[in-house]
């Protein structure tokens, strides 16, 4: 199977842009380690190689993720996450820990962080919503990305109206963070289950305010009519 990993590399290095490899480090604060790929080109790139492995078991394609997470690359994150993802039917419990793991071990940047915990990480606790307690366990970390991963798991059930009580729980723990990226995103949390559920999400914005970071609170009411986020940027 390593056979496909190094066919991976092959593409993603033969597929550098020139003004991807040039600016892409502009958009993080912490250094990151990249090929300079374009995301449309590193999702064929991971389309076309899966077709390779979509027969094997759901271990071997997260031994595989594995492998790529394990390069510290971006692209090659981007495409585990794909791989994760596109097993998504085949999800049980016990993979909560794989996803854990990558989370804690191998995610540096908020890219890989979002790409994995918006889709394989959200969709595994739309399925099993008894691991909302892990989320917050998640928010309490001394990890950063574990903390920004506890919110933007949420992103899409929260989109849905789902699990209002438990986002609200997390914004709890993470109301005073001072990392500006897990400000952003429980900001960008609340802005999401806002898309479903404004008035509860009003209330909570204006009752914290006073507390609440300028970073995470323009984040949480942008989706916001004009009234109310004048209301809430209310000194």
């Amino acid at each position: 199977m390593e056979n496909v990993i190094a066919k991976i590399r092959i593409d993603l290095k033969n597929s550098v842009d020139e003004k991807t490899r040039v600016t892409s480090q502009k958009f993080f604060k912490e250094k990151i380690s990249y090929y300079g790929v374009k995301v449309p080109t590193v999702n064929r790139i991971s389309k076309e190689h899966f077709k390779h492995i979509a027969s094997k078991s759901k271990m071997e394609i997260f031994a595989l993720c594995d492998v790529l997470w394990q390069s510290g690359m971006l692209e090659e994150s981007f495409i585990a996450c794909n791989w994760s993802y596109n097993i998504r039917r085949n999800y049980e419990p016990v993979d909560f820990s794989v996803f854990e793991k990558w989370i804690n071990k191998h995610v540096n940047n908020w890219a890989s962080c979002d790409t994995l915990c918006n889709h394989t990480v959200g969709e595994f606790i739309e399925m099993y919503p008894d691991y909302l307690a892990k989320l917050q366990d998640f928010a309490r970390s001394e990890n950063r990305w574990m903390r920004r991963a506890a919110a933007v798991s949420l992103i899409i059930p929260a989109r849905k109206g789902k699990f209002l009580n438990e986002i609200l729980g997390i914004a709890d723990i993470l109301l005073l963070d001072k990392d500006d990226l897990v400000q952003k995103g429980y900001g960008w949390m609340l802005k999401a289950a806002s898309e479903a559920n404004q008035q509860a999400i009003f209330e909570y914005v204006v009752r914290n305010k006073s507390i609440m970071p300028r970073t995470a609170l323009r984040y949480a009411i942008e989706k916001m009519p004009k009234e109310l986020r004048s209301r809430a940027m209310e000194r």
